[in-house]
């Protein structure tokens, strides 16, 4: 019985353990050749000041491809950097959420609650949303599920733009690399 308490433990610490995220899966291949092109994309508001870097990341590993949007809020006297990898199929999802958080912002800023927070998480851990606080929508993105990595964006136009451009800009290397 007592040699059964510390396996039960083991077992409990790695539950615990860091899940990797779709782009440490892809970019981690080990016995191949893996190889890294990145576009440019043009930087996001954000609320307050500054902006946030985004482009696109292609990883071309043997016989298939992967596509990441990447977003980075880079490193600063004050801060660490942050970067979300979004890869293609979690793109196209958050782009439909978006979608839905847009049609019921006003709804739910006429309810006039005390506080709300309406948002979407990926498998992968980053969230997109808005919260409501004094009758006011704010639109925030958690880059990284296991750090303090929330970025509040100038406004929801500046979002959504960023997202469809991204999704568009991914289906348009997806077509020249077929």
């Amino acid at each position: 019985m007592l040699l059964a308490l510390p396996m039960c433990m083991f077992g409990q610490a790695d539950n615990k353990a860091k899940q990797m995220t779709k782009f440490e899966e892809f970019s981690s291949a080990t016995g191949k050749i893996v190889k890294f092109q990145d576009y440019k994309l043009p930087n996001m508001a954000e609320s307050f000041m500054g902006s946030l870097e985004t482009g696109i990341r292609t990883i071309m590993g043997g016989t298939s491809n992967a596509y990441f949007y990447r977003i980075e809020e880079t490193e600063t006297s004050r801060t660490v950097s942050h970067i979300a990898m979004i890869e293609y199929s979690d793109l196209v999802e958050i782009n439909k959420a978006l979608d839905k958080l847009c049609a019921s912002v006003e709804t739910d800023i006429a309810a006039n609650p005390d506080y709300l927070e309406n948002k979407f998480r990926t498998v992968d851990g980053f969230e997109v949303g808005y919260y409501i606080n004094k009758a006011k929508a704010s639109w925030f993105m958690k880059l990284e599920r296991y750090t303090s990595s929330t970025v509040f964006v100038k406004n929801q136009e500046t979002l959504v733009d960023a997202f469809k451009n991204a999704q568009a800009k991914i289906e348009e290397l997806k077509s020249q690399n077929k």
